[in-house]
């Protein structure tokens, strides 16, 4: 019944082409939806739209749970010897499944064309959908619903949906938070998840008054798509809302998921893994297109289009926060460039290795970032970011595929997000498909035809645990 309804909405494809392969689909199918905009006068009642999908969600579910178990070593396996700046375990080791029979040697050996041509491109490689991607939108992890539950009684779970990875893949919570202007403190956030409840008692006589009321409007909860008091809502009671900070926890990151809203039909929207705010101030390129080129414009562009899946007409309906660009964009802004990226004790002030500090492995996989791997063609440092973007032609390995009312397509261009911090933002790749740093190693040796041994790839991944 969900799916019937996604159709009237979007425009989608046929039943066939959602639950089965695409080959014939794809060329059936109408590339364009029926519309661009969302439904706005809905005229199901709330009551009927949330028994529905409660009765849905079983399903909808156990399929996703089924792709992610097809895809990934779901197991809890913590390294040893990494944590994250606050003592969370990394998750380590290679979780990408392998088609039968085949080793990543194998598959290093192949051409892009004959990958493809065999359907060998690794399963965990394709683009990941969202945990109900003909629905979409903002879907938490459990632990940030609960403390903002316990903080501001305001309740992020959505009755139809709830998040999808394993917490042990998710960067610790709640992170510690780093900023430009005062190094010398280091953590600042006493170990707290900073929210409206708690940010003046945290912050007074740390930021100057103005960055103090940006703070403030970024743990503000403001109407959003899933979460706010109309009939097509998917929080239980009608909301208060969503806060920046919901998903860029403490200025870092949750974990939580969405779908990129500048795409349609919906099948080709992409999911969004919330990065990190960390070292925003160092960065030029904003939006899942890239589109716009401050923080300003997408910190007004997240709150106008972004929380209402890229749809101005039914964000009036539902209540859009309408800021002042002069001082409350600005006021926001300047406070998201002050989050810092984590301490890096073993490099120098050009962003590379201090040979005092590291280990043989550490000073080995550096020479492999910037030679072999060719990592450093776009991962410039001292923050790993060329500011650019770079498309992997992704379509060259596997043939467009409908997964779970997702469109597998090549990607085209990406942002070259920073690397310094990265131990802290798993899962990796902009919509979260690599959970480790072994399987984003795996990934790009493959993707880019570097033909690393066994013992390089190891090494790089010692390099990547000290950015």
């Amino acid at each position: 019944m969900r799916l019937l309804r996604s159709k009237t909405i979007w425009g989608l494809l046929t039943t066939a082409s959602v639950v089965g392969g695409l080959s014939l689909a794809y060329a059936q199918q109408d590339q364009r939806g029926a519309t661009s905009y969302l439904p706005v006068d809905i005229k199901e009642s709330f009551a009927s739209i949330m028994a529905r999908m409660k009765k849905a969600k079983p399903e909808i579910e156990k399929k996703h749970a089924d792709l992610l178990g097809a895809r990934y070593d779901l197991s809890n396996r913590p390294a040893k010897d990494a944590t994250m700046s606050r003592g969370k375990p990394l998750q380590e080791g290679v979780r990408i499944k392998l088609p039968s029979g085949e080793t990543w040697e194998q598959l290093a050996s192949m051409s892009p064309a004959e990958i493809q041509d065999k359907n060998l491109f690794p399963k965990g490689f394709y683009p990941l959908p969202h945990p109900n991607h003909p629905e979409g939108g903002m879907v938490f992890p459990k632990f940030e619903i609960n403390e903002v539950e316990k903080q501001e009684a305001r309740d992020l779970t959505r009755f139809d949906l709830d998040f999808d990875l394993p917490d042990h893949f998710l960067p610790e919570f709640p992170p510690p938070i780093y900023l430009t202007t005062r190094p010398d403190l280091g953590d600042v956030s006493q170990g707290k998840l900073v929210t409206i409840e708690n940010y003046y008692d945290l912050f007074n006589g740390i930021l100057n008054p103005k960055q103090l009321e940006g703070l403030r409007l970024l743990v503000t909860p403001f109407a959003q798509q899933q979460f706010n008091q109309t009939e097509d809502r998917r929080s239980e009671k009608p909301s208060r809302g969503v806060a920046c900070l919901d998903c860029h926890a403490n200025g870092h990151t949750n974990g939580s998921t969405h779908l990129a809203g500048d795409v349609r039909p919906q099948p080709f929207r992409h999911r969004i893994d919330t990065p990190t705010l960390r070292g925003v101030n160092i960065q030029r390129l904003f939006g899942s297109q890239r589109v716009m080129k401050s923080v300003e414009d997408f910190t007004e562009f997240e709150q106008r289009g972004a929380y209402f899946d890229g749809d101005p007409v039914v964000a009036t309906k539902k209540g859009v926060n309408i800021l002042e660009r002069g001082s409350q964009v600005h006021f926001m802004a300047e406070m998201q460039e002050l989050f810092d990226l984590p301490p890096a004790p073993k490099l120098d002030v050009f962003g590379k290795l201090d040979p005092a500090k590291a280990t043989p492995a550490e000073l080995s996989g550096q020479e492999i970032f910037f030679g072999k791997g060719q990592c450093a063609a776009c991962h410039v440092p001292p923050y790993y970011t060329d500011n650019t973007m770079h498309n992997l032609q992704l379509e060259r390995f596997y043939k467009p595929e409908m997964i779970n009312g997702a469109m597998a397509i090549g990607d085209g261009p990406i942002k070259t997000f920073p690397l310094r911090g990265i131990k802290d933002s798993p899962p990796y790749f902009h919509d979260g498909r690599l959970l480790t740093l072994e399987d984003s190693v795996e990934f790009f040796n493959l993707v880019l035809e570097t033909k690393l041994t066994p013992k390089e790839k190891q090494d790089l991944v010692q390099f990547l645990r000290t950015l």
